[in-house]
């Protein structure tokens, strides 16, 4: 007897996370990027994060080849931009009306412009791990913003309420 798909679904859904849209260069002065919660820190020093990524998806093997990535962690407000990304098919008309534009780092990463906080990565292991490749990236820059960030738990977007001490 094993664990059940669906009760293993609803076990992970238990967990809130943030919510990132992992960016990558699909050619040059081209972005393309994939919503990811499988998502965390790994490192302080060096400055280490991993993100795991479908081995179906599209952005697997730009990853693969390209080797760097950028990690764009959303605002609260940013559902529609997390929806987006999460889509196979994505179109222009859709993303100007969310407001989804990239700038490019002077490496040629591309980042969302309107995101909570922006890491640039290079990517400096990866592991398969079943139907995934876990990504472990080093941090080689960071922007932040302010604002409040959005959550995902129980398989629907969330805003933080309140603070606990």
């Amino acid at each position: 007897m094993g664990v059940r798909p669906e009760d293993f679904r609803k076990a992970l859904a238990c967990f809130a996370t943030g919510v990132t849209v992992v960016t990558v260069a699909r050619a040059p002065g081209q972005g393309h990027g994939m919503t990811a919660n499988a998502f965390c820190s790994v490192s302080l020093e060096p400055r280490l994060v991993l993100v795991c990524v479908d081995h179906q998806s599209n952005t697997h093997p730009l990853l693969r080849a390209a080797r760097r990535c950028g990690v764009n962690i959303l605002r609260e407000d940013q559902q529609g931009v997390a929806r987006y990304f999460a889509e196979v098919e994505k179109d222009e008309e859709t993303a100007a009306r969310l407001g989804v534009r990239y700038r490019f780092t002077q490496r040629g990463t591309p980042l969302l412009e309107s995101a909570l906080a922006q890491l640039e990565c290079v990517v400096v292991a990866a592991h398969e791990a079943g139907d995934h490749t876990i990504f472990v990236c080093e941090v080689e820059d960071v922007a932040l913003s302010a604002a409040a960030p959005l959550i995902f738990h129980g398989g629907m977007f969330r805003r933080l309420k309140e603070e606990v001490s």
